[in-house]
């Protein structure tokens, strides 16, 4: 077999080229990189093991403005058919940008208003790709992939439109192509996914019903349950530190506990900065144990500047800022990750005594280390940022509720409970054990450390058409 992987972004090249997905497609045969990524990560970034034995510029992709209309038109008529409680949030939120891409959205939601069903969806879909398959961008990655010939086109992110050219010309070319499900969360808050994949690569059985249910013309012989690569190296003893020498390169005691708080994105988490407040007031004041050391890490696509005021008042707050690739002014999605803060991740989720986070995705993460981690459930703007109470915000989103319902972590509702709850844990932290496994297993088909084997499996059996 030969697969040709895209990796259209920062955030994919984490998941699926610092992992060791390379060295498992190489038992069945060789790969190539489809990428937009700077000239030269690939041979600096990736381990020679995991390195592709070619690689291939992915290429800009400069949108039509009919095509980004027919896009636009499937996300919010995607949307408007399904209806979840992120959707209808993500709905009611105002467009802002230029009087040019405000007219582009006004536009394109009022068509997808009109073609909020299946097969108005598909029509709009199709005259989409037509449009699409006409673009120099679809010409040219044709010519790419008939040079590759690979057997399968494997797409490591389902929604960026970057991916649909790519997609389309290998179709053409009669060359099946398969999508991996970016994140536990995209099936019900995100839009329609970019393209019209033969295969999706999902995380469980649970999100495999989302993906038919959201999906209803994908048939479930051509959903592939492979876990997530994301996680892999949390199972890889090589990546393993000891408590003293991660607490070493953090500045840190190994003998105190340790709180991490994970950041969210400022688009969806504008209070962190506050919230991360309360939480070091609590430790300075002693409601917590005040040996309790706190290391804050915000999200890749958060640059840090709106935590500047906190790390000035409390200078004991350890700063641990993802180590990714930024270059001032470029956006972020262009951001690059490095092996170090792979491991970096992987150290901290496994000795942090207890994670403290709003509504994030770093509750599977610390979970699946056994980890106990208190979600943040209290408003400290008035009013709150989207003009609702942030219980009845995040907790009631459609991918959370499972947390909330198997009782995998404790959601502070005040400043007094999350003092109560993180104490808990840090005098037991066994607590609440079952309801992070009952999670991990919903959520996550493929035992940790697997998945890039399964990735590897499916994709040759697919490249095979099994």
């Amino acid at each position: 077999m030969r697969a040709a992987v895209l990796v259209a972004d920062g955030v994919s090249a984490r998941n699926f080229l610092l992992g060791p997905l390379g060295r498992e497609l190489h038992r069945h045969g060789d790969w190539v990189a489809l990428h937009g990524l700077r000239d030269g990560y690939v041979e600096e970034r990736v381990a020679p093991e995991d390195r592709p034995d070619a690689e291939a510029p992915l290429g800009r992709y400069d949108e039509a403005p009919l095509a980004a209309l027919l896009r636009y038109t499937l996300l919010y008529g995607h949307m408007e058919w399904c209806g979840t409680t992120s959707m209808r949030h993500n709905l009611s939120r105002p467009v802002r940008g230029s009087r040019r891409h405000r007219a582009l959205h006004r536009a394109a939601r009022s068509a997808g208003h009109a073609v909020d069903g299946p097969r108005r969806l598909a029509a709009v879909e199709r005259r989409h790709a037509a449009v699409v398959r006409r673009r120099p961008e679809t010409a040219r990655l044709r010519a790419v992939l008939a040079d590759l010939a690979p057997d399968v086109l494997f797409c490591t992110h389902q929604r960026p439109p970057e991916v649909v050219p790519a997609v389309l010309a290998a179709r053409e070319l009669s060359i099946p192509s398969a999508t991996f499900i970016f994140s536990w969360d995209n099936l019900t808050s995100k839009g329609r996914i970019a393209a019209p994949f033969d295969h999706y690569l999902v995380w469980s059985e649970h999100m495999a019903g989302e993906l038919t249910r959201f999906a209803p013309d994908v048939t479930r012989d051509r959903v592939h349950v492979v876990g997530t690569p994301q996680f892999d190296s949390y199972a890889d003893p090589d990546r393993l530190w000891t408590r003293e020498a991660l607490c070493e390169r953090l500045g840190l005691q190994a003998g105190r506990p340790l709180l991490c708080f994970s950041g969210g994105d400022p688009g969806n988490s504008p209070d962190d900065p506050e919230h991360l407040r309360v939480l070091l007031d609590l430790v300075r004041a002693g409601a917590i144990r005040d040996d309790a050391q706190v290391v804050a890490r915000p999200a890749p696509v958060d640059g840090g500047e709106r935590y500047a005021a906190v790390r000035a008042h409390y200078a004991e707050l350890c700063w641990s800022p993802p180590v990714w690739e930024r270059h001032p002014g470029a956006d972020w999605s262009q951001a690059l990750p490095t092996p170090d803060d792979v491991d970096l991740l992987a150290n901290l989720t496994h000795h942090a005594d207890v994670n403290v986070n709003l509504a994030s995705t770093m509750t599977l993460d610390f979970g699946l280390h056994g980890r106990p981690v208190v979600n943040l459930a209290f408003d400290v703007s008035d009013p709150p940022p989207f003009g609702i109470p942030v219980w009845d915000h995040y907790y009631r989103f459609d991918h959370y509720r499972p947390v909330v319902e198997l009782g995998a972590a404790r959601f502070a509702r005040s400043p007094d409970e999350l003092a109560a709850h993180v104490s808990a844990y840090l005098d037991d932290p066994s607590l609440d054990a079952g309801g992070r496994a009952a999670l991990a297993e919903l959520e996550v088909g493929v035992p940790v450390g697997r998945s890039s084997a399964a990735v590897a499996d499916a994709l040759a059996a697919i490249a095979a058409g099994a």
